[in-house]
């Protein structure tokens, strides 16, 4: 059993429905664009971008509510112009979606790491850091927690963002659609290094993102029922508990709390948030966020 299986010891006093923990990367993933950019070597997973293409897997199932965790080495030297994307996301126009996307740089620069939440088809909440290690000197783990309160990523288990269910407040939450896991390499010169300023050198290719480690602790919805369905059946009720549902998951611990104060005093760069040239009206959800600005 892996650590993912366990989280926080609940599954192991809980019945969890549902839930699904692998390593393998063949038992919960599948190529879905160019799979001759994959190399397998033992427990890794090796996606390259060249000046033909770049690659992505997906999850071959989706889900609702749970852990996503994967284990990321991101491109090493010259990284400037890709971008490494590990999200989740539904389907549709109205489509929910929680990003990780790695914006690489000239050696010796720092790799930024974007998050960005999208609700009923609906992003530009980016916030960006620069994280306190090299990440592509090794693999560091990359989590997205999602209930019915809160959204969270963390990256090597501390928290670098929270997004708060404030349906009380009249602002929608991601609550109501499965979310299939993704990951990507791709060129994205015209705006990811530098505001676009800094080009892919070519002559780096290929640039290799590794990963390994592959673990979902999550309520698996089968496509045949209906999402309304799938969200009572991934809720805990009388019959059935999910760990994701319990007391302490609905909001962080102390320490979290201070573990996402330190990174964002420390490492963040960008928060849309406080940026009045592209929203003169505070977005709504930033207001009641106050206590983390």
């Amino acid at each position: 059993m892996t650590m993912g299986c366990s989280v926080l010891g609940f599954s192991v006093a809980l019945l969890l429905v549902g839930s699904v923990c692998s390593s393998k990367f063949d038992e919960l993933f599948h190529p879905y664009w160019a799979n001759d950019h994959f190399v397998y070597e033992g427990e890794q997973l090796k996606m390259k971008l060249d000046n033909y293409s770049g690659a992505g897997f997906s999850s071959k199932r989706k889900y609702m509510f749970g852990k996503i965790t994967t284990q990321i080495k991101l491109v090493e030297g010259d990284s400037a112009g890709t971008v490494t994307a590990y999200y989740m996301s539904s389907e549709g126009p109205k489509h929910h979606e929680f990003d990780f996307e790695f914006l690489g740089n000239t050696t010796g620069e720092p790799y930024v790491v974007q998050t960005n939440v999208y609700v009923n088809g609906v992003g530009n909440r980016e916030q960006r850091l620069n994280l306190w290690f090299d990440p592509t000197k090794d693999f560091h783990s990359y989590t997205i927690l999602w209930n019915q309160r809160q959204v969270v990523f963390l990256v090597d288990g501390t928290p670098i963002r929270v997004h708060s269910n404030m349906e009380h407040k009249g602002i929608p939450f991601p609550k109501d659609q499965p979310m299939g896991v993704y990951s990507s390499i791709w060129n994205a010169d015209d705006w990811a290094t530098q505001g676009g300023r800094v080009k892919t050198d070519w002559t780096h290719a290929p640039f290799v993102a590794s990963y390994k480690g592959f673990e979902i602790d999550a309520c698996e919805c089968p496509t045949t029922v209906a999402a309304t369905e799938n969200a009572r059946r991934c809720s805990s009720g009388a019959e059935k508990r999910f760990w994701w549902d319990e007391p302490m998951m609905s909001e962080l611990s102390v320490h979290q709390s201070h573990q996402l104060l330190w990174v964002r005093a420390n490492h963040m760069i960008y928060d849309y948030c406080v940026d009045t040239a592209r929203f003169p009206v505070t977005p709504q959800e930033c207001l009641h966020h106050h206590h983390l600005h």
